[in-house]
């Protein structure tokens, strides 16, 4: 069975690394849910939004992730996995998400691995050199 990955994030990143992931995988739009939490909702509100999106498969394994640790949505999501098969990871960021997507059917533990070190290899410092027909930069 292929996890289900559930991105919660402020709005409108949830929805916008959605459609980036089916921009590269089109195949994975029922495996990849979107919540975003909205400025002024009440978080029990969002809670129980996010549970009616898992509702169809309360048992299926899901890694669920958060923008940013400690904000409202990653606080939400600690709540809702609480009460699932699920793994929670924080620091989202498309290198991550394309990780996961990639891996989803590897088992839950697997696949939380995965995506953390496609989230941490996805982040470096690019050096810009000057090609020899240009002058360098002060």
């Amino acid at each position: 069975m292929s996890t289900r990955i559930f991105l919660i994030a402020h709005a409108p990143l949830a929805h916008a690394l959605r459609e980036c992931a089916l921009h590269v995988f089109t195949d994975c739009a029922d495996a990849v849910l979107a919540l975003d939490v909205l400025p002024h909702a009440a978080p029990a509100d969002t809670l129980a939004q996010a549970r009616h999106m898992l509702a169809p498969a309360p048992a299926a394994p899901t890694l669920v992730l958060t923008d940013v640790f400690g904000a409202t949505p990653c606080n939400i999501a600690q709540r809702l996995v609480a009460d699932l098969p699920a793994r929670l990871v924080t620091g989202v960021n498309l290198p991550m998400l394309l990780r996961a997507v990639s891996y989803r059917a590897e088992p839950l533990d697997a696949l939380v691995q995965r995506a953390v070190v496609g989230g941490t290899q996805g982040v470096m410092q690019v050096c810009l050199s000057a090609t020899p027909s240009e002058p360098t930069r002060p």
